[in-house]
């Protein structure tokens, strides 16, 4: 019973991570955010093999992999852009910030209804979140001009709903 709870745990504290990001980006505790992200997809990595490993995979663990993927990878990468850069770019910001989630439950939802077969159709929004974080914590580090970011921001949310084939790897 317990070794079938054991993925959920993961998943668990992948959303864990990912709430912490929202919080501590709301607090200004940016470069804190970014790694909270990290620390959710690395534990992201492996709830999925970890519920295979243990013969535990289910419907229900792949919907609550789906959610908290869209807390930790669409929503706190968003907060967190918005607070370091989006912010200051006033109705198009919004826009930005709004498109980046949109764009990653599209993908979520379009998965969770397709058969997988070893080739994701567009980004997944783990790759597309954590890229942002890491970009995000680049530019507290270095001057990486906003409107760049913007770009990027706007790129990835075009590669996740993209029809693009990604091999699993």
């Amino acid at each position: 019973m317990f070794k079938k709870m054991i993925p959920s745990l993961f998943t668990f504290s992948n959303l864990t991570f990912g709430m912490l990001s929202i919080l501590f980006s709301l607090n200004g505790k940016l470069k804190t955010s970014a790694i909270m992200l990290i620390l959710a997809a690395i534990i992201d990595r492996y709830d999925g093999r970890i519920a295979r490993r243990f013969s535990a995979t289910t419907n229900f663990g792949k919907e609550l992999d789906s959610l908290a993927d869209l807390i930790s990878f669409g929503a706190a990468p968003a907060i967190l852009s918005w607070v370091l850069f989006l912010n200051s770019y006033s109705i198009i910001g919004y826009f930005i910030c709004i498109l980046f989630p949109i764009a990653g439950a599209y993908r979520l939802a379009r998965f969770n209804v397709t058969e997988f077969k070893n080739v994701y159709s567009g980004v997944p929004i783990t790759v597309a979140g954590a890229i942002m974080a890491f970009i995000n914590l680049i530019s507290l580090y270095t001057k990486v001009y906003p409107l760049i970011l913007s770009i990027i921001m706007i790129f990835l949310s075009y590669l996740m709903v993209s029809k693009i084939q990604f091999k699993k790897i």
